[in-house]
């Protein structure tokens, strides 16, 4: 509250003492309690002190002035310093720490000359992505300072790192896939393999971020990245590549590489979508051994070919438990082509005994027979009003352009626009088909299904990168700064499956850990004392009882919170 001066009458003199008002929470009002006792005013004045009382009052002033100052100067540390703690990540901090890559990252670091240690700015740049993902800039000026244990690099040396770890992010990876090999074994008996890529919002390409397909059908530059995940939908490999490189010499450039450089020996079964369909990744997985398991579109088929796919014969219905059919399935085992030009120009064609797997969803037909009608009514009203060919966008498909006269020349720059009823009815009746093709010809049709639609891991761990560890925007303009950006990323991803499949045994989706880890919020309230800020959840409650780790306790001490940072799974 205060200090005051107070005078009390005695023995025909004035007592002097300096008091202070205070809260008493047992009367919830105020109080008073002696400070300093002076004396009396007669005897201070023998003392030398002119006018005590005008003395003291000054004391008092001055004592009130220093009193506030102390309080203005606690609150500017407050602002300055948040009390509040990230410690969402330790479970990703101990699988990293377990995995004991700082000996080798270690290694590499000791030809630099960094000042700074490599490993400690990798793992921290990953958890700091995992718990507030931003830029480089605010991360460092915002959420290192908010983790429980801060680093000890400048933002120079972040930057500099990072363009290390991005000229070196292949090195990096094999590192951690040595480590995860000897400690959990990777399941290369089937591998999946997909692409993506990121947009750059810059005006003018580079030599790596390139104009090409963009998967938001964009037409700024791009970076592809392509992604393989182990049998246990455990990353083990990323590869990227200028924006408009084809996607499809990835998957052989990515297994090639990662075979060679994790000893990986045996026969794998590849696993791609349609898009990575091509007679090149076929025979170069024959070439090496391998199998492989890949979607065909059913719409380039062979007129025999999607006849047979078309056909009813042969189809047996798959149900749930309420006799609800999910999808039908047929398969086939025959020879067919495949053709390739090789380096003179010249066609060879080779015959493949393959298995043929084909599937039809009720669901999906009525979604995408639904998402035609759709495209096409779009059609409809832009050609009522006469609009501009770019305009159509992925309704075009269904129309048709061309000059308003015989001749083929335009007329008044008119271009007339008819609704492509061929088109709209062949794309309706092969809706809700899909087709697999595969080298495993004993393999069942259904365990065929199950492997292929396995690929959906690698679609969720994009969306990951993509919409929960926010990488992109991209503001970094060096190309291995990029890909130390897109390294740190990865390990994210990473050390989330990791957590969640060989720790948690796949019992928590990743958006449950992913919410835990956002959400796992400490605010200090004294030297040994932080209060819980994490929302409870079946997820915390699980963990928490399951590890014996008191991360759903409302009050936690230094020694809880090192207990988790060093607790091993």
């Amino acid at each position: 509250m205060a200090y005051f001066l107070k005078k009390s009458n005695s023995n025909n003199d004035i007592y002097l003492q300096i008091y202070e008002s205070f809260y008493d929470p047992e009367r919830k009002g105020s109080a008073h309690r002696s400070v300093r006792p002076l004396g009396y005013v007669k005897k201070l004045q023998a003392q030398g002190i002119e006018d005590p009382i005008a003395y003291y009052k000054e004391e008092v002033a001055r004592m009130n002035q220093e009193r506030k100052e102390k309080k203005e100067s606690e609150r500017k540390l407050i602002t300055e310093e948040s009390p509040e703690r990230l410690l969402g990540y330790f479970p990703m901090k101990n699988i990293n720490d377990g995995l004991r890559v700082k000996k080798w990252l270690d290694l590499m670091q000791s030809v630099t000359n960094f000042q700074f240690n490599v490993y400690e700015l990798l793992a921290t740049l990953v958890y700091a992505r995992m718990v507030m993902p931003c830029s480089k800039s605010k991360t460092f000026a915002e959420v290192l300072p908010r983790l429980y244990e801060k680093p000890s690099f400048s933002l120079d040396q972040l930057y500099s790192g990072l363009e290390y770890m991005g000229q070196e992010y292949e090195k990096i990876i094999e590192i951690y896939n040595h480590e995860i090999a000897t400690k959990y074994k990777f399941d290369t008996s089937h591998i999946y393999f997909d692409c993506t890529n990121f947009y750059f919002e810059i005006d003018k390409e580079d030599d790596f971020r390139r104009k090409g397909p963009s998967k938001e059908n964009r037409h700024d530059p791009i970076v592809g990245l392509g992604l393989l995940l182990d049998a246990n939908q455990i990353p083990i490999g990323m590869k990227m590549y200028p924006g408009n490189e084809s996607e499809k010499p990835a998957i052989r450039e990515v297994i090639d590489s990662l075979k060679r450089r994790n000893g990986i020996k045996g026969r794998t079964i590849q696993i791609a979508d349609k898009g990575l369909n091509c007679a090149q990744n076929i025979f170069h997985a024959k070439k090496a051994g391998d199998g492989y398991i890949f979607s065909k579109s059913v719409k380039q088929l062979p007129k025999q070919e999607k006849e047979w796919v078309l056909n009813d014969q042969d189809f047996r219905d798959v149900k749930d438990n309420k006799g609800n059919t999910l999808y039908r399935i047929k398969d086939c085992i025959d020879k067919f082509n495949y053709e390739y030009t090789d380096e003179s120009g010249k066609k060879i064609i080779i015959p493949l005994t393959e298995k043929r797997v084909v599937t039809y969803n009720p669901q999906l037909a009525k979604k995408k027979i639904f998402e035609i009608d759709r495209q096409v009514e779009k059609a409809r009203q832009l050609r009522a009003a006469e609009a501009r060919r770019f305009e159509y966008g992925d309704s075009a498909k269904y129309v048709t352009f061309q000059p308003a006269d015989k001749q083929g020349l335009d007329i008044e720059g008119k271009i007339k626009v008819t609704l492509n009823e061929q088109a709209i009815e062949e794309d309706k009746r092969l809706a809700g088909y899909n087709l697999l093709v595969t080298s495993e010809t004993k393999l069942s049709a259904d365990q065929i299904y199950s492997a292929y639609h396995n690929l959906w891991r690698i679609e969720e761990s994009f969306k990951v990168m993509k919409s929960q560890l926010d990488a992109r925007p991209v503001y970094l303009q060096k190309k291995n700064s990029i890909k130390g950006h897109f390294l740190i990323c990865y390990l994210s991803v990473l050390l989330l499956r990791l957590f969640q499949f060989k720790v948690l045994k796949n019992q928590f989706s990743s958006e449950d850990i992913m919410s835990f880890v956002r959400d796992f919020r400490l605010v200090r309230i004294s030297d040994n004392k932080f209060i819980n800020l994490a929302s409870s959840s079946d997820f915390i409650t699980a963990f928490s009882d399951h590890f014996f780790l008191p991360c759903n306790s409302y009050c936690l001490s230094n020694t809880d919170i090192k207990n988790m940072l060093s607790h091993r799974f």
